[in-house]
């Protein structure tokens, strides 16, 4: 018979150390495990502009959906809409939010970058 001892020098790491059981903060695979983005251009995106009052104890707030842009897009165009609205806003599951009714006027602005927005809802 052949010699059945395995060769696991293969399955180290770089400290020479085999992982066996990991549970939580483990960020040696990290970027392995994250999303590739598609950052599409404006005129490509699809955008759904519609206010809301749900789960926020009757204040209202406009929603911006539909965007396939890396967190760094977004932020920047989260940052150009709250100043010209002139209110707060927030970055919640790849979808902004700006505080008030604002959809008209959102609306615009965002027509005058480049994307394709419609206003959703009634």
């Amino acid at each position: 018979m052949a010699n059945s001892k395995r060769n696991f020098s293969d399955h180290k790491n770089a400290k020479g150390d085999r992982v066996v059981y990991s549970e939580f903060g483990n960020n040696t695979n990290s970027p392995a495990t994250k999303r590739g983005v598609p950052n599409l251009p404006p005129n490509q995106q699809n955008l759904r502009v519609q206010v809301s009052r749900k789960g926020r104890k009757g204040k209202t707030v406009t929603i911006i959906s539909g965007f396939h842009s890396s967190q760094e897009t977004l932020a920047t165009l989260l940052k150009q809409l709250k100043n010209q609205c002139g209110t707060g806003g927030t970055i919640k599951d790849n979808e902004i939010e700006i505080q008030g009714e604002h959809k008209q006027k959102l609306l615009e602005i965002l027509t005058k970058l480049g994307y394709k927005a419609k206003i959703s809802g009634g």
